[in-house]
């Protein structure tokens, strides 16, 4: 019997697509897979965005109509806007997943395997992806509930949802490098809601961006969470379509072209 013997991958190298693939989509299952067995991750990562569609509807939308333009109900402005907000927290726990990998050692077994080093990261990101397009299902199925619609067909409600997830794919690159940036998950997720809390809140996800002060909406209006709000919401809902959804890729061609090289250069800085 011959035994084989594993020669540690070098560097950091997107060469051999297919053998890149291939390890990635692995990786991806094993996070998929670890996530399925613990299933109080899919109650908690799915309740809160579920609450603040029922109690944003029921409690703020009388108070929030007068703002909306005519002919459109708050739900209809609101779900939009929360899937926005549900993919944005959810990406933090790239961050988490990623960090509680590095203090197991997981991810330095994974650098002395003779695989593709593009693949942890990826892998992580993919499966990522996978769970928000799972949360983001759930949000439409709890929205139709109370109301939602798509107006503009199924072709724009596909567009819209596809909007969203391609921006939480571009901020789970951005926590994946706070991950190997900082020590420790809770030091990562801290660091992922000092970040987000300001961007989602100071948005139009609740509510029009032109009720806040003068100084707020010059924020507002140029924030990524904005630009994807408002673009997945022309084409749920109908509106102004061109400048959100320019400003949207425009933001996730930009955060993807840094952090990604960032996340590869830090990769292969750890030891």
């Amino acid at each position: 019997m011959t035994t084989a013997t594993i020669t540690p991958a070098r560097g950091w190298s997107w060469a051999g697509p297919k053998r890149a693939l291939t390890d990635s989509l692995i990786l991806t299952g094993r996070n998929l897979r670890h996530f399925q067995r613990q299933p109080q991750l899919i109650i908690f990562s799915t309740i809160q965005p579920v609450m603040f569609v029922l109690l944003f509807s029921y409690v703020f939308g009388g108070a929030v109509e007068g703002a909306l333009p005519e002919g459109v109900s708050y739900v209809d402005f609101l779900l939009p806007g929360i899937l926005v907000h549900s993919v944005a927290f959810r990406s933090s726990q790239t961050a988490v997943g990623l960090s509680q990998d590095l203090e197991r050692g997981v991810i330095d077994r994974f650098r002395s395997m003779p695989m593709s080093r593009s693949a942890v990261l990826v892998g992580r990101t993919l499966a990522d992806l996978v769970r928000n397009i799972f949360v983001l299902v759930l949000m439409i199925a709890v929205g139709y509930v109370v109301g939602f619609r798509f107006s503009q067909g199924p072709l724009d409600a596909v567009a819209s949802i596809a909007v969203v997830t391609l921006f939480g794919l571009a901020l789970s690159w951005i926590f994946a490098f706070v991950a190997l940036t900082v020590k420790g998950a809770e030091a990562a997720q801290s660091a992922g809601f000092v970040v987000l809390f300001p961007l989602v809140f100071a948005s139009s996800i609740f509510v029009p961006t032109e009720s806040m002060p003068a100084w707020l909406q010059a924020f507002a209006d140029v924030s990524p969470v904005t630009a994807t709000a408002d673009a997945a919401r022309a084409l749920a809902i109908g509106g102004d379509l061109g400048e959100p959804l320019l400003l949207t890729l425009i933001w996730v061609v930009g955060l993807l072209a840094i952090f990604v090289p960032l996340c590869a250069w830090r990769y292969r800085r750890l030891t």
